[in-house]
């Protein structure tokens, strides 16, 4: 088994000689969130890799973040340090499928989940995250869009926007459209008093069973302003360690069986440590879809 302080305390040592900052999305491995020099959700880290001095950006996340990463700073190098770690939903949409998708929609905006390819980004009018999609759909002030690749965060926008009109794409996340009623209900029943907080890519009839329904970021700030000493959680297990942290003292309970995205495990402190040791694995995007995809999500980031 790996020393994980010895790793960590080897990662931070190369991070300062590379001149590299670590990202961590909020469902990575606790071991990977604790030797970050940020973590968060989609936007948080957009928003880091932007701003960033570093030369170097080792994202541990899953692909597109990684991807995103080098769009919002072309000039640094983005190592990814698991390149098999991609994701379900942004496979749903290829860039050509939503091209065809958009020109039978003439003038009506593409508004696309972060949670996709560069591709699919540059046939997009702006991106969007789950922290960030409903106020950025309003400040369009379109009465029709349609939303990819997720049609449960674009069912919450609806719902959200009773006056927009959202056509949405057929695509989900497993790890969140795979909740049922029957957990959350049983969850509520043993935990009685306990705020139930779900992510918007559940299903309609899921969110529609909570007490709060956020982003992943947002999950944190609610733990933490909440006076409530318990709470259930209905997103993939990996925020948990995060909640811990920012709410010391207070019990998160998880649906059984937990919530688990097998790609955002595949990272480990030895990847990050190799990532950091040898530049692997770097990030590239054409050029021509990454100008397109990047005016999409800097839209994205003014609008936030």
């Amino acid at each position: 088994m790996p020393d994980n302080e010895a790793l960590a305390a080897e990662i931070r040592a190369l991070a300062r000689e590379r001149d590299a900052v670590i990202l961590a999305h909020n469902y990575q491995r606790g071991e990977i969130q604790d030797v970050a020099d940020f973590t968060g959700d989609s936007l948080g880290l957009s928003r880091e890799a932007a701003a960033t001095s570093a030369s170097t950006i080792v994202f541990a996340g899953v692909h597109f973040m990684a991807e995103t990463a080098k769009l919002l700073s072309p000039d640094k190098t983005v190592l990814i340090p698991e390149p098999r770690a991609g994701c379900p939903m942004a496979d749903m949409v290829t860039g050509e499928q939503l091209e065809a998708w958009r020109n039978e929609h003439p003038g009506v905006p593409v508004v696309t989940y972060v949670n996709s390819s560069a591709e699919v980004k540059a046939f997009s009018d702006v991106c969007v995250t789950s922290a960030n999609a409903v106020n950025v759909v309003r400040a369009l002030g379109a009465e029709k869009i349609l939303f990819a690749p997720d049609r449960n965060l674009g069912s919450w926008v609806a719902r959200s926007l009773p006056k927009v009109e959202v056509v949405l794409w057929e695509g989900w996340c497993p790890t969140h459209d795979e909740v049922t009623v029957e957990q959350v209900e049983t969850a509520r029943a043993a935990h009685p008093g306990a705020p139930v907080v779900v992510h918007p890519e559940c299903r309609p009839e899921v969110v529609d069973l909570a007490d709060a329904v956020l982003s992943t970021s947002q999950m944190l700030a609610f733990a933490a302003e909440n006076p409530a000493s318990e709470f259930v959680i209905v997103t993939e297990s990996g925020l948990v360690h995060a909640l811990s942290k920012a709410a010391p003292g207070k019990v998160f309970h998880e649906l059984s069986p937990r919530m688990l995205c097998p790609n955002m495990k595949l990272t480990t402190l030895t990847k990050v440590r190799d990532a950091l040791l040898h530049g692997q694995y770097p990030v590239e995007v054409e050029p021509d879809i990454a100008a397109r995809a990047r005016t999409a999500v800097e839209r994205m980031v003014s609008i936030s």
